[in-house]
């Protein structure tokens, strides 16, 4: 026996009655149809949000097309510094390179010339020492002698040069020695010095390719 039975007339129960404070509320039903004042403002409001929305759109891709360029401008500039860097090294090495041959050509004509130039350099300060006595290498003593003496009268030096004979110097090399001081030169110093000194103004340069100017290099004389 059934407990319950539907009557023909009664509806299907639903959730659309809602009740506040007692009072049935009859719930807003979506509006079906519009006037043409607010179809154009609905239009012109989608219209807004999507300009809005492109332009941002566009904006952010051309954030990123400059970021990429910045990029890959770095990226360029880097290694052409980096080249730049290299080049410069290479030719500073093929500097020294010639520069070694003309030096040693130099020195092999002429042996003689450093001693005399030197000479020249410490007149002032030599011109009271009674005797100066040169080291230089064997072999060329005889010829130092003549040309320091040569040096020597026309600086008006009054002392005795004595020149003697040293294996320990190289061809080229000489030590003057007048008691109260001491000078010096040898070609592979002098020519190790300026390699150190070219070393350490393109290590300063570093990737920037600032024009370094260094101070001039030591002769590789020592007083």
């Amino acid at each position: 026996m059934a407990l319950f039975s539907h009557h023909p007339d009664a509806k299907r129960f639903t959730f659309d009655t809602t009740f506040e404070g007692g009072q049935v509320v009859t719930p807003a039903r979506p509006k079906r149809a519009f006037t043409p004042e607010e179809v154009e403002a609905v239009r012109a409001e989608a219209f807004a949000a999507g300009e809005r929305s492109a332009v941002a759109r566009a904006e952010a891709e051309a954030a990123a097309a400059v970021a990429a360029a910045a990029a890959a401008a770095r990226e360029g500039l880097g290694a052409l510094a980096r080249i730049a860097h290299d080049h410069r090294a290479a030719s500073a090495d093929l500097a020294m390179a010639a520069a070694r041959k003309i030096a040693g050509a130099a020195l092999d004509a002429f042996p003689q010339a450093p001693a005399s130039a030197a000479f020249e350099a410490l007149a002032r300060e030599l011109e009271a020492v009674p005797r100066l006595l040169v080291s230089t290498a064997p072999g060329g003593a005889e010829a130092l002698q003549a040309a320091l003496d040569r040096a020597a009268q026309v600086a008006g030096y009054p002392g005795q040069i004595v020149v003697r004979a040293d294996a320990a110097c190289a061809p080229a090399a000489f030590i003057f020695d007048w008691g109260d001081g001491r000078a010096q030169f040898d070609p592979e110093t002098a020519a190790a010095r300026v390699a150190e000194a070219v070393d350490a103004a393109l290590a300063a340069e570093g990737l920037h390719g600032e024009t370094l100017i260094p101070p001039p290099p030591s002769s590789g004389m020592e007083t």
